[in-house]
């Protein structure tokens, strides 16, 4: 029997445990990545711009908010690393305008760790130590989201949905894939702004495999049962946002934004808890400079923790950050972690992208549009 690494055998055992012996398992956690958020703007906001949000990160965020975008069509990436740069996030986004009533985008994100070592063939049958015999794998998460949004006969009034596709590997020892569905609305009255995004409407469902029959000798010593193939399940989660607009001598604003995340998969750590229902509050302000300079904060990830002394203590995680536009560019830069993990860096860039006439997109005299 081959020996394992340390990375190959605790992938064992998450693999073991994350199955349990069952065919189909609802999951508190299931799908994070997708939780995590995309945009710098809204990051060091800490994710609270539900019903604030009109551009291409709408698709991710609240699809309803791209009946707001003013551009033919726009781009959005963004780069992150987290724990220690372990783990890398990318993001990209398009979003077009359909006519005056409607518009899409495509989005894509990945979270993923590489280059994870592989010794399960190092040492041969004679147990001699071979390092060509040495390899890597990754464990990556991938989701594409296709999304809607059109104005309503309601003035003000926006609402959109978004189709998600979710294939997970872990180097070629399992894989799976899921689908599901978000729903969002927006509506705007003077300078209020609220919005509910519902995301895994239908709750979202991923069909796991798995490639393990070269440890069935390791399961068998370590006691552990084989993982079966299985159907993991997201339950839905609703999110309840308000804000109001404050204009300061014109060229000064002010947005405040509340948001209210709803679970309904069982008891968590958040302010209001239940084994019915869990709300988790976080809120955003940004501060804006004639809608060219941004300066961003937050507060979230609101929990009652232990300390050392065994007190019990209100803890939360705040989030900065910063914006420019200028001449159709938005560069973004949040200082933000992961469930209060160490910080990281993270930047995003937004490309707005304008037609020249009005019969139809000249796809060869593209121009930059310039900020209002």
């Amino acid at each position: 029997m081959n020996k394992l690494s340390p990375y190959i055998l605790l992938l064992l055992i998450g693999l073991t445990f994350t199955n349990e012996g069952n065919a189909q398992t609802v999951r508190k956690y299931s799908n994070e990545f997708l939780n995590i958020g995309v945009g710098a703007g809204a990051l060091g906001m800490s994710n609270s711009n539900i019903a604030l949000v009109g551009d291409v990160t709408s698709g991710y965020w609240n699809p309803a908010g791209l009946t707001r975008i003013e551009n033919n069509l726009e781009i959005g990436l963004m780069h992150a690393e987290y724990f220690a740069s372990i783990a890398q996030y990318e993001y990209g986004a398009v979003a077009f305008k359909i006519d005056d009533q409607s518009a899409a985008s495509i989005s894509y994100m990945r979270f993923g760790i590489d280059n994870i070592p592989n010794t399960s063939d190092l040492i041969d049958a004679n147990g001699n130590i071979n390092y060509d015999r040495l390899t890597s794998f990754s464990a990556t998460d991938n989701a594409f989201l296709f999304s809607y949004a059109r104005k309503t006969g309601i003035e003000g009034l926006s609402v959109g949905g978004s189709a998600k596709v979710i294939y997970r590997q872990v180097g070629d020892f399992a894989h799976a894939f899921g689908f599901g569905l978000d729903g969002g609305a927006q509506y705007k009255k003077d300078n209020w702004r609220f919005a509910a995004m519902a995301r895994d409407i239908t709750s979202t469902f991923s069909a796991w495999s798995f490639n393990l029959d070269q440890f069935k000798d390791v399961f068998a010593a370590t006691g552990n049962a084989m993982p079966t193939n299985s159907l993991e399940i997201a339950l839905p989660r609703l999110i309840l946002a308000s804000g109001y607009q404050f204009t300061v001598k014109e060229d000064f604003g002010i947005y405040p934004e509340i948001d209210l995340d709803m679970t309904f998969d069982g008891q968590r750590n958040t302010v209001v808890s239940s084994k019915y229902m869990n709300i988790d509050p976080h809120l955003g302000l940004q501060l804006s400079y004639k809608n060219v300079v941004y300066i961003r904060s937050g507060i979230g990830n609101i929990q009652k923790e232990t300390n050392f002394k065994g007190d019990r203590v209100t803890t939360f995680q705040p989030n900065i950050g910063v914006g420019l536009k200028i001449l159709g560019f938005s560069i973004d830069y949040a200082l933000t972690n992961v469930g209060n993990q160490t910080y990281s860096n993270v930047f995003s860039l937004k490309i707005d992208i304008n037609k020249m006439n009005r019969g139809g997109v000249d796809w060869k005299n593209l121009r930059f549009s310039s900020v209002k």
